[in-house]
C-alpha cells in the first residue's frame, strides 16, 4: 500500500496541492496536516501513519520538507520505517530509500532542510534585535493583573520560589518583577 502525507504549517495555506499530487502518483490513503514541521511534536496525522504502516509499504511525500525540518527528526522517521521495513517515497526529489542513491539524496536534503531552519531562525533574531535598538520592538507588554498579585504574595511574606509555583509564573520572571518595584522605589 501507498500511504501519501501532506503538511503546511499554518491553518491558512491549503493542502489541495499536495494532496493532489500524492492521489495523482497512486496513493491508497492521504492523510494531511497543518502544523509546523519543526518538531514531531502534536502532529497527529504522522504518527497514525507511522503506527499504522506495515512491512512493504511506502510512504509517500512531494518533498521532504513536508516530513520534517530537523536532521534530528528525519533521522528518527527513518528509523521507525526502516525498522517497519516501509520506503520513503518522495514525488518532487529523487528519492527512494528502497535504493542507496535515494537513501543518500534523503540525507543531503534533510541536512539543507535543517540549514534553511537555522537561518531563517538567524535572521528572525537579527531583525528583532534591530527592531529593539531602533526602539520598535517593545517586548510583550506587561499584565499589570500577574504584577500586582506577586506584589500581594510578596507583601504577605511569601517566598519568590512560592509565588512562582502558586502563579504559575518562572522564578526568574517573579525576580525581575520585584526588582523593577525596587527600582522604582529608589529613584
Amino acid at each position: 500500500m501507498k500511504y501519501g502525507y501532506a503538511r503546511v504549517s499554518s491553518e491558512e495555506q491549503s493542502l489541495d496541492i499536495q494532496t493532489d499530487a500524492l492521489n495523482r502518483y497512486g496513493c491508497d490513503l492521504v492523510r494531511g496536516e497543518k502544523i509546523s514541521g519543526t518538531s514531531r511534536q502534536g502532529r497527529k496525522e504522522l504518527e497514525n501513519l507511522l503506527d499504522f504502516v506495515r512491512a512493504g509499504d511506502s510512504l509517500v511525500i512531494t518533498r521532504i520538507d513536508r516530513l520534517a525540518r530537523s536532521i534530528g527528526d528525519l533521522q528518527d522517521i527513518i528509523k521507525i520505517l526502516e525498522d517497519k521495513k516501509v520506503s520513503l517515497i518522495c514525488t518532487e526529489q529523487p528519492i527512494d530509500t528502497s535504493n542507496a542513491m535515494g537513501k543518500a539524496f534523503l540525507n543531503m536534503l534533510g541536512v539543507f532542510a535543517q540549514f534553511e531552519t537555522e537561518l531563517r531562525k538567524e535572521r528572525q533574531l537579527e531583525g528583532i534585535a534591530k527592531a529593539k535598538k531602533d526602539g520598535v520592538y517593545q517586548g510583550r507588554k506587561p499584565d499589570m493583573e500577574r504584577i500586582a498579585e506577586v506584589f500581594n504574595l510578596k507583601h504577605q511574606g511569601v517566598s519568590n520560589t512560592e509565588i512562582s509555583q502558586r502563579l504559575g509564573l518562572s522564578r526568574s520572571y517573579v525576580w525581575k518583577v520585584l526588582k523593577r518595584q525596587g527600582e522604582l522605589f529608589a529613584s
